[in-house]
């Protein structure tokens, strides 16, 4: 907890809190990037009476206090210590100023349920976990404004993800993230009940807009992480000369990701799948450089853009999918590795982590979202036992 305390200056306040501490022979204390010292005007004694003076000095003690709370607010939102504090106020925090802190962990949800699912959470979860100094949002359309204060209470996941300091869950609203980006005008004619592969299309513009307005980090939500990524500006290898949308990062107003918003207006085709995302990502690519077949576990670069190996995200490709859920008789370990891409769309929700099944997919659980593991799916058929029990 942060403390207002008295510096050798009379009338002069510091900010004391979790690993902060005093700047050598200056009256001023450090919390991470920020120093702050608070000049009030809080009076020693008064010559009134000693009586009436301890009143005032109280007073006047409890004021400051509340200033220098005030203070401590405002500063939590641009310093690092903001996820000491964060929890008491997040929920009254807005999209824009969340995503202005920079860096942002992003996932979407372009379906209209409401219930994130076991894998949802657990790529959710272990960002969070991975990232910890960084926000990690999780944009639902399927939720608005009026529905947000009433999930907690009604879905497990939801509630477990909400409790995480550093996890936000907020409304997607396209129109919103489409202003001032290429793809507002596309979005205001496109008629989605008539698109073949509406759910994806727009995942694709959207994690577009969202990268390019504010920079961090975009991932499927099949993606766990397990290390955090070195790169500021980069682009994942499914496999050789051949890029992903499924993760990628780059800062606020990077030309490529402008570029690409401008491409997928221009070569807009809904009914090719993936059109608008890895064939888009690969072809822009393309356009900057001579891409060339990955040796061993090196990364490539491309004017400033890592090009990253497919071992980082994709060490068992999409052919093989179905072995995150079979028994490894020794299971890997993963040490060029940032996040492992689970290909949910392969599987099409059919296989799914058992608690006790000893799978590669449990194990990533048990390591990476402990939380989900426990609260999702032991907890779950520890609820559906003792139902068939009641049941019999």
């Amino acid at each position: 907890m942060l403390q207002a305390i008295w510096v050798s200056s009379p009338g002069t306040w510091a900010l004391r809190g979790p690993g902060c501490h005093r700047d050598g022979k200056q009256t001023s204390w450090k919390c991470g990037f920020v120093r702050t010292i608070i000049q009030h005007p809080c009076p020693r004694h008064d010559p009134k009476g000693p009586g009436k003076a301890r009143m005032l000095k109280k007073i006047q003690i409890c004021l400051c206090f509340f200033f220098v709370s005030g203070i401590l607010y405002e500063i939590s939102l641009l310093s690092g210590c903001f996820f000491s504090y964060v929890p008491m106020t997040k929920h009254f925090l807005t999209p824009e100023q969340v995503l202005n802190l920079g860096k942002s962990i992003i996932f979407l949800e372009t379906t209209e349920r409401l219930e994130p699912p076991p894998l949802v959470s657990c790529s959710v979860e272990s960002a969070a976990r991975t990232y910890q100094d960084r926000p990690v949002i999780l944009f639902m359309k399927g939720l608005t404004n009026e529905t947000a204060l009433d999930l907690n209470s009604s879905y497990a996941a939801f509630s477990l993800l909400s409790s995480m300091k550093n996890v936000f869950i907020f409304p997607l609203q396209m129109e919103t993230v489409f202003q001032e980006t290429p793809l507002l005008q596309w979005y205001n004619q496109v008629v989605p009940e008539q698109e073949k592969n509406w759910v994806h299309v727009s995942s694709d513009a959207s994690r577009l807009a969202l990268i390019w307005k504010y920079g961090g980090i975009y991932m499927d939500t099949d993606v766990i992480s397990i290390r955090p990524i070195p790169e500021d500006s980069f682009l994942a290898a499914q496999k050789s000369q051949f890029s992903s949308n499924g993760i990628f990062g780059f800062p606020a107003h990077h030309k490529f990701i402008w570029d690409c918003m401008e491409n997928f207006v221009l070569k807009y085709n809904g009914n090719l799948w993936g059109n608008q995302g890895p064939f888009l990502m690969t072809r822009m690519l393309k356009t900057l450089c001579n891409l060339t077949d990955f040796k061993g576990t090196e990364d490539h670069s491309c004017r400033n853009i890592s090009f990253l190996n497919p071992q980082r995200f994709y060490p068992i490709p999409y052919p093989a999918w179905s072995r995150y859920y079979e028994v490894w008789d020794k299971s890997p370990n993963f040490n060029h590795s940032y996040a492992l891409h689970l290909w949910n769309f392969m599987n099409h929700n059919r296989k799914v982590v058992v608690a006790g099944s000893n799978t590669l997919a449990e194990k990533l659980y048990k390591a990476y979202c402990p939380t989900t593991y426990e609260d999702l799916i032991q907890n779950a058929e520890l609820r559906d036992f003792m139902n068939s029990e009641d049941v019999v």
